[in-house]
């Protein structure tokens, strides 16, 4: 029987605050569908929660504001540890 290799350890990240655990290797959108986290953007008419959609990064739907740098496609970029993710709202830009 082979040796399989050590599981990677999990790790967390937030998103508005909230504490999500993370896999090595999956997408932020990944995670937070893993944490029943299904919209993380607005639009920028008439504030319509929106998440993933197409899941390989053509539609944008997906956009989020990850460690302050908004418009960031949630399905295309892996988690990091320590990752702050927040809602967007509109653009990204709005004040």
């Amino acid at each position: 029987m082979r040796n399989r290799p050590p599981t990677p350890a999990p790790f967390t990240l937030t998103f508005d605050g909230r504490t999500i655990t993370a896999l090595p290797g999956q997408s932020v959108a990944a995670a937070l569908w893993n944490a029943g986290v299904l919209a993380w953007r607005t639009t920028r008419h008439g504030g319509a929660p929106r998440g993933a959609f197409c899941g390989i990064g053509t539609c944008y739907d997906c956009l989020a504001t990850v460690n302050g740098r908004p418009n960031q496609r949630a399905c295309l970029l892996p988690a990091r540890p320590g990752d702050t993710v927040t809602t967007q709202r509109g653009t990204g830009h709005d004040r």
